[in-house]
């Protein structure tokens, strides 16, 4: 009596690494699976039969099994849908010995056999196991020669200074595998440059950035990571940059040579350094008059949420200690208002100007002159001279649960008249 034939079901898997074709009527993956299917045909007598699902994976590399086609197989061969893989080269499977040995171990722990229309072998035996790493260690071979090949052509137009692709820094639009300026790009780049040379800062370019609406090509607000690789991509100086090394491109500068070493120089500062700097010219109203609930001084402090600036006086307490229970911060805006309308109730109480008048030994048309002018002098201040106002004026504000208090100077309305009445920096500035 003849054994019964046992039918063993086959899945065609096809590969081709790019997508060009693809579109054809005919292509390389029908091509592929043509090839394929009339194998399995040719072996009906012995049970092989087609699956009816198709794997082909169209643009995707060797290299990596990360291939939706190639998922698919595999799910199907471990819920026990399929009990051989035909392709028409071992390539089309996997160009890596590594993944090529996960895959086996798959298929024998399956009792998945795979077959090659092309190269014959079983791998079942040692021999077949054999000849397919042979013939992978080529595959292999030939995809990293391949990559190689790639790598030094990119190497060779960058010497030529040609532009090779990637991301198209902003002030440029590609053509004809060349950079080209674009106007409106190159004049955000050439602000970023200038305003960063005269700040020193990318923290207040970035302010001022947002202040002006000027946003990335893709509309989002620009931040610190964006600025610092603008700051020091050489292409805005006409290079084109392989690893280390930089030649001349085929592209215009957008920055000329002072500006883009004028920048790098600053760059080339220690940022903590530069922190300092900016922290010594960032004018805080109350900055080593204000102090918290437990008598120990506040600190300017301050914090960028969703593009927005928020400034805090912080208890020394607080950063020292992070189990402080007291008044941890106070939002900046309202102290300083509540010291400013303080100052304000100062300068127009008769008693004070009246006592003020006795003390200085002035007219009192010449005191009230004065001091009629102070607003109109206090809104024209720039903010450093603001602060030295205040210190005339204030001597201490404590911030308490309840408020804040505000301890004057008992001369400082006399010094601010002075101030007013004379040839001073305020009153310059004013």
């Amino acid at each position: 009596m003849t054994a019964p034939v046992l039918k063993r079901r086959c899945a065609v898997y096809t590969r081709k690494s790019t997508d060009e074709g693809l579109d054809m009527a005919f292509n390389s993956l029908d091509a592929q699976r043509e090839a394929c299917e009339a194998y399995v045909a040719s072996q009906r007598g012995e049970g092989w039969i087609l699956v009816d699902d198709q794997y082909d994976d169209g643009g995707y590399s060797g290299g990596s099994l990360e291939r939706p086609a190639l998922k698919r197989l595999l799910d199907d061969i471990l819920a026990g849908k399929v009990d051989c893989v035909v392709v028409y080269k071992i390539d089309r499977l996997t160009r890596s010995l590594m993944d090529f040995s996960r895959l086996v171990d798959l298929f024998d722990k399956r009792s998945v056999t795979f077959v090659s229309v092309t190269q014959s072998f079983n791998t079942t035996t040692s021999m077949g196991r054999l000849t397919l790493n042979i013939l992978l260690s080529f595959a292999q071979f030939e995809r990293e020669l391949g990559s190689e090949r790639v790598r030094d052509k990119i190497a060779a137009s960058k010497r030529r200074g040609l532009w090779t692709g990637g991301v198209v820094p902003l002030g440029y639009r590609t053509e004809n595998r060349k950079l080209i300026v674009r106007p409106d790009e190159a004049r955000i780049v050439r602000i970023i440059f200038e305003r960063f040379v005269i700040l020193r800062s990318i923290t207040k370019v970035l302010r001022e950035l947002d202040a002006a609406g000027i946003r990335q090509r893709s509309g989002r607000p620009f931040d610190k990571v964006v600025l610092h690789k603008i700051l020091r991509n050489r292409t805005y100086r006409g290079l084109t940059v392989h690893k280390t090394e930089a030649y001349p491109g085929q592209h215009d500068a957008i920055i000329d040579e002072r500006l883009w070493n004028d920048a790098q120089s600053i760059n080339k500062e220690p940022a903590k350094k530069r922190a300092r700097e900016t922290a010594a010219t960032d004018v805080a109203l109350l900055r080593g008059l204000i102090f918290g609930p437990d008598g120990l001084a506040m600190t300017p402090h301050h914090a960028r949420r969703n593009g927005r600036l928020y400034r805090y006086y912080v208890s020394m307490a607080a950063i020292k200690r992070a189990d402080n229970e007291g008044l941890r911060r106070v939002p900046a805006g309202p102290v300083d208002q509540a010291v400013v309308e303080q100052m304000r109730r100062l300068v127009r109480a008769p008693e004070i100007v009246a006592r003020t008048i006795r003390a200085a030994g002035e007219s009192a048309n010449k005191v009230r002159e004065a001091l009629s002018d102070f607003d109109r002098i206090w809104n024209e201040l720039f903010p450093m001279e603001q602060a030295r106002l205040v210190r005339l004026l204030v001597e201490r504000v404590d911030v308490q649960d309840d408020g804040v208090r505000v301890r004057l100077r008992t001369d400082g309305l006399r010094n601010v008249i002075h101030e007013l009445q004379g040839p001073s920096p305020l009153k310059e500035a004013a």
